[in-house]
């Protein structure tokens, strides 16, 4: 049995939740055709997504990427009206304290800037991150978004967890997991996970924000976990999401052809409960 295989079968706080398949990553690659689409379809969604109304929005990159990841997804929500702001912490390098403090930091300077609640959107890790921010200083936050995060079911439910090793050099036999069952309570604030079962690197089942009042997951259909940024059906959901009124938020509802690209409860079974 692999090194990791044997750090993940000795954590049994967790559920048994497999990576997604070496077939699923290799299927990343659309992410290239993904980011054209979106290029190609920003007019025509200008039009169709509902107009911001000026709040500012930080946007955090997920593992191993930077801000340049986010560029056009930060170019959509400026030219709708928002107030976007990258995360300037270069590329992310996984869990750090010192990160943690000046991503606070950052979310003060933007909300003294504007005197008004932040959005914060965030990709893969970027995501929980985003999600700590909101549970520690949640006087601060509009909402959250996250793309493809790992908030929820097994910590190495991940095709990315050598990578993680190698960019924050620690070694996961040396972390403390037990920090991620406090990472998995919703922050007080609205939610929307996004996800796809179609992830090659995050196992859809760790996305699910599950019974909690303002709190959605939403199926992006046959979307890749790269991708998750920049196309055209991420960029719709996220105006859409952000277009919610700071006191009357209401959860995404699919209906008629979105049904084609959205799914608000493909997650459940029969019974209600989350599939495994």
């Amino acid at each position: 049995m692999s090194r990791m295989k044997k750090l993940k079968a000795s954590m049994t706080q967790f559920p048994d939740i497999d990576a997604p398949s070496i077939w699923l990553l290799a299927l990343e690659q659309r992410a290239f055709w993904e980011f054209w689409a979106g290029v190609a379809s920003f007019k025509p969604l200008q039009l169709l997504a509902p107009q911001g109304d000026g709040h500012p929005v930080l946007v955090i990159p997920g593992l191993g990427a930077s801000d340049t990841s986010t560029v056009l997804l930060r170019k959509f929500l400026d030219d709708l009206g928002y107030a976007t702001y990258p995360w300037d912490l270069g590329r992310n390098k996984g869990l750090k304290e010192e990160g943690a403090e000046l991503m606070r930091q950052r979310l003060k300077v933007i909300f003294d800037q504007h005197g008004r609640k932040v959005s914060v959107i965030g990709q893969s890790l970027g995501g929980v991150f985003a999600r700590e921010l909101a549970r520690f200083d949640p006087d601060k936050v509009r909402q959250v978004i996250t793309l493809g995060s790992p908030f929820t079911g097994h910590p190495l439910a991940s095709t990315g967890t050598h990578l993680y090793e190698w960019l924050s050099g620690d070694r996961l036999e040396d972390l403390d997991f037990n920090q991620h069952l406090a990472m998995r309570v919703k922050p007080p604030v609205p939610t929307t996970s996004i996800y796809s079962k179609l992830d090659g690197v995050v196992a859809w089942e760790c996305s699910i924000e599950e019974g909690q009042p303002e709190g959605e997951s939403i199926h992006l259909r046959g979307n890749s976990h790269i991708g998750m940024g920049s196309s055209p059906g991420a960029l719709y959901l996220i105006a859409d999401r952000l277009a919610q009124p700071e006191n009357d938020w209401k959860p995404f509802e699919a209906s008629g052809v979105a049904r084609l690209f959205y799914g608000t409860d493909s997650h459940r079974n029969a019974s209600g409960t989350v599939k495994r």
